[in-house]
């Protein structure tokens, strides 16, 4: 009697059993086909996945050899129900068993479970080949495409700087580019630093070491596509010749920080870097990607979807508690809701975000989270272009009279998008009626003109008191003096006569003002208030105006935030005589304060 084999799902797709009996591994038997095996390979193929592809065209070979005589093939068993589908390697261990037959299978796992039933198992594990595809690439490749009818190509280079490259003349076969998808798929079922991340109706997205692979398929795509992705360079922050100004906020600042860049700048290469950086200075690093593609070292556990849903991956992250998550690739309003969630959890978080501007990258916030509640979320932003630091902006928030506005009345919460480098403002965000408006912050530069109308005027005013230093404001049809007090009734003169005389002479309106009010005014205009400061025996003694009270202030000395606090009932902040912020206090050339709430 010939030996009876009744093969799983794993060999039929992998194509061994008609290799093993073309080889003469296999001979004078009978193969045993569950139908349970059939339904498998059909659901999969209705679902579009290459696996069940592969596995009935194994069957049509097995079909072939059996018409042929080679072997003798039987199908067996009644097609699974609904319900049965979970219980597929259960319906075929029992085949076996039932048939006295021997079990060939690939899986190690099936193979233990019908060992332990008694049944005659044998396992086949592959000897894993080098991937066919590995030819394509040199030390140069970024990534190499493959489609059918059409000659294979790679991107050599850099990111920023690469150049599309055709490696043969001759166009692709449907045949070989479905050979190759085979090959990546039984490559990546076997090998233990390989997995598929996506597994969707005609596409597939596989991790194999370090190479990212996606697949399409018809109707999906209009013909079979491969698509290699590989990292060329790893790089450490430092490489990036980044400013030890930048540096310092990252060590002991930043914990809201977004990376973002058009795709293919290089900002998950920088992520990757940021990693490293923090994983090296002592902090718990994780990261959140769909696909698993980040380079990091084996220090930095990278998670997937848990159950599909990073929302769940997310939760997981919060009883870890690391210092710092990596989000890779946020996209839609899940995602950052997910990074808002886990930053207001006090975990520090790394986004990456696709956006052509900076800016971009922040307001793909707005209308996804409260709007006063982005400056907690997002305190940095450094956008990539050319693998290179292109723009570094901080996130402040205030209240104040937007730019632009002169009411003192209009003042409101503003977050203020700065410069990093120069501390400029560049946009500031803010609420006007039912809008978000997002405005951009624009330098005045002065005319010749206008430069020619204010050295006349202060040609004129030194005549009148030589010692006087004004600053000179022009508006549309009058200009503003800003002068010493002492200087404003000579320049003014009895009566006004002076100034009225000089207002022909110029031929424009003019307006003078001591010194004080400019400067009072444009602290108004950035949310400033000015602190009075004394002392008693026991404490130094910040003093507000009434309308402050209850108010939580931050107060700052010398341009640098010192302390938050509320204001008590008597308009009054008090500090402890003998403490470090009192000293700071008391030696400050400048002291003030801006309102939070």
């Amino acid at each position: 009697m010939s030996e009876v084999y009744v093969p799983d799902t794993s060999v039929i797709i992998d194509g061994r059993i008609s290799r093993l009996i073309s080889k003469g591994k296999l001979k004078n038997c009978k193969i045993v086909i569950p139908e349970a095996v059939i339904s498998e390979l059909e659901n999969q193929a209705l679902k579009g996945k290459e696996t069940g592809y592969a596995g009935l065209d194994e069957l049509k070979k097995l079909k072939k050899l059996s018409d042929e005589g080679v072997i003798e093939l039987e199908f067996y068993g009644k097609r699974p129900k609904k319900d049965e589908y979970k219980d597929i390697d259960d319906i075929i261990r029992n085949v076996a068993k039932e048939l006295n037959a021997t079990l060939i299978t690939s899986d190690r796992l099936q193979a233990l479970i019908a060992k332990s039933k008694g049944i005659k198992v044998k396992l086949i594990i592959p000897k894993r080949k080098k991937l066919s595809i590995l030819k394509y690439f040199d030390e140069e490749t970024m990534s190499v495409h493959l489609k059918e009818n059409v000659p294979p190509l790679a991107k050599k280079g850099k990111p920023g700087d690469f150049k599309l490259v055709k490696l043969d003349d001759k166009p692709l076969t449907r045949t070989k580019i479905k050979r190759i998808i085979r090959e990546i798929l039984e490559y990546a079922r076997y090998d233990k630093n390989s997995f598929l991340e996506i597994d969707r109706r005609h596409a597939i997205v596989v991790q194999i070491k370090d190479l990212r692979i996606a697949i399409a398929m018809p109707p999906f795509s209009d013909g079979y596509e491969v698509t290699i992705v590989r990292p060329t360079v790893k790089v450490r922050l430092e490489d990036y010749n980044i400013s030890e100004k930048l540096l310092k906020r990252l060590k002991e600042q930043a914990e809201g920080i977004i990376i973002a860049g058009p795709p293919g700048s290089g900002k998950s290469t920088f992520a990757q870097a940021l990693a490293e950086f923090y994983k090296e200075h002592g902090k718990i690093v994780k990261t959140m990607e769909s696909p698993r593609d980040l380079q990091v070292s084996d220090e930095i556990t990278q998670y997937s979807p848990l159950e599909g849903d990073m929302e769940k991956t997310a939760d997981i992250l919060l009883l870890v508690r690391p210092d710092y998550t990596i989000y890779d690739e946020m996209r839609k309003t899940k995602d950052f809701k997910i990074y808002t969630d886990m930053r207001m959890a006090g975990v520090g978080m790394i986004g990456v975000v696709h956006a052509n501007r900076a800016i971009d990258a922040l307001q793909r916030f707005i209308g996804r989270v409260d709007l006063g509640l982005i400056p907690q979320i997002v305190d940095t932003i450094i956008f990539i272009k050319d693998a290179k630091i292109d723009k570094v902006y901080k996130i402040e928030f205030t209240v104040k009279v937007p730019t632009g506005m002169v009411d003192a009345d209009l003042a409101r919460p503003v977050i203020e998008v700065k410069d990093f480098e120069t501390d400029e403002i560049e946009y500031e965000i803010y609420t006007f009626g039912e809008e978000t408006v997002v405005m951009p912050i624009k330098k005045k530069t002065e005319t010749p003109i206008e430069k020619l109308a204010k050295e006349r005027i202060l040609l004129e005013i030194k005549k009148i008191v030589p010692r006087a230093n004004p600053e000179i404001v022009l508006k549309n049809n009058y200009a503003e003096i800003y002068v010493e007090e002492d200087y404003i009734p000579a320049i003014i003169g009895k009566e006004g006569k002076r100034i009225e005389k000089l207002e022909k002479k110029l031929g424009i309106n003019l307006y003078v003002y001591p010194k004080e009010k400019k400067v009072a005014e444009e602290s108004l205009k950035e949310g400033i208030i000015n602190v009075d400061v004394s002392m008693d025996n026991k404490f130094v003694i910040l003093k507000f105006d009434k309308q402050f009270i209850g108010k939580k202030i931050e107060v700052y000395v010398d341009d640098e935030k010192l302390f938050i606090a509320t204001v008590s009932r008597k308009g009054e902040i008090k500090i402890g005589k003998n403490t470090n912020i009192a000293n700071r206090i008391l030696k400050a050339k400048r002291i003030y304060a801006k309102v939070l709430d």
